[in-house]
């Protein structure tokens, strides 16, 4: 049976807190306020990265193909190419790997122009994850204005990598790429925190903004785990502090 202690772990911090945790062989599952919509933050890469791969499958996209980049590309914050040369030309796998591993803004709405935003959506849609739902760019500060955001559930993000896991998004081949990019993720402060040092490999997704932090990923303990973390207008040292101690403890004891 799960724990009590793991959501009194969050009882005194505020802010619209989500959690999903699951145990991927025997599928129980501690769940707190699943359906809560949440802004997104970066999280919302995982849906750019699944119609990236959906496109390359189709042959729609060559995952070779060469993009320049241009000065009024870059936004600011995370990632690379926001700090390099215009004129350098990364690949369409490169830009998906950049948002992923560095969770760069740049190559994120480099991607989404190439895709488009209902393609997006419509990949996400093909797997039942309505919950989770790209309505504008990062940094796109005119659409925010106008109460445009990113969206997700823990549940859909849960989802996502229940389905990743099992290889079942686009193709096997595709799911073991998707999943290698997470796997290589370099933000490792939350999740991970206490894991990385043990020898646990965790493919995850961070997101942060004022006032919110997420994670989300699996954790390859010796038995899998899904690990949901979301929180808007919260206390970000404390959630972040709580993220890392609930994953250290279902990690190292193989179930939450």
């Amino acid at each position: 049976m799960f724990g009590a202690d793991i959501p009194a772990r969050l009882e005194n911090i505020p802010g619209n807190l989500s959690l999903w945790i699951e145990d991927l062989d025997s599928g129980e599952t501690l769940v707190q306020n699943p359906d809560s919509s949440h802004v997104a933050a970066s999280v919302i890469k995982l849906g750019v990265m699944l119609a990236a791969f959906r496109a390359f499958e189709a042959g729609s996209l060559d995952p070779g193909s060469l993009y320049r980049l241009k000065e009024g590309d870059k936004v600011p914050s995370c990632g690379a190419l926001t700090y390099l040369h215009a004129g350098l030309e990364v690949t369409y796998l490169d830009l998906v790997t950049l948002m992923i591993i560095l969770s760069d803004n740049t190559a994120t709405n480099v991607m989404i122009d190439i895709l488009g935003i209902d393609a997006v959506n419509a990949a996400l849609d093909e797997y039942g994850l309505s919950g989770i739902r790209l309505r504008r760019k990062m940094f796109d500060d005119e659409a925010a204005a106008r109460g445009l955001q990113n969206t997700i559930t823990a549940r859909d993000v849960a989802a996502f990598f229940r389905l990743l896991y099992r290889k079942e998004l686009v193709s096997p081949e595709a799911s073991k790429q998707m999943l290698d990019l997470l796997l290589n993720q370099r933000l490792n402060g939350k999740i991970p925190f206490f894991l990385h040092e043990a020898g646990i490999r965790v493919a995850h997704k961070t997101g942060e903004d004022d006032e919110t932090s997420h994670d989300a990923g699996i954790i390859f303990a010796d038995r899998p785990l899904v690990a949901v973390f979301l929180g808007n207008d919260t206390d970000v040292p404390m959630f972040e502090r709580a993220m890392q101690d609930i994953a250290r403890k279902i990690a190292f004891s193989g179930r939450p």
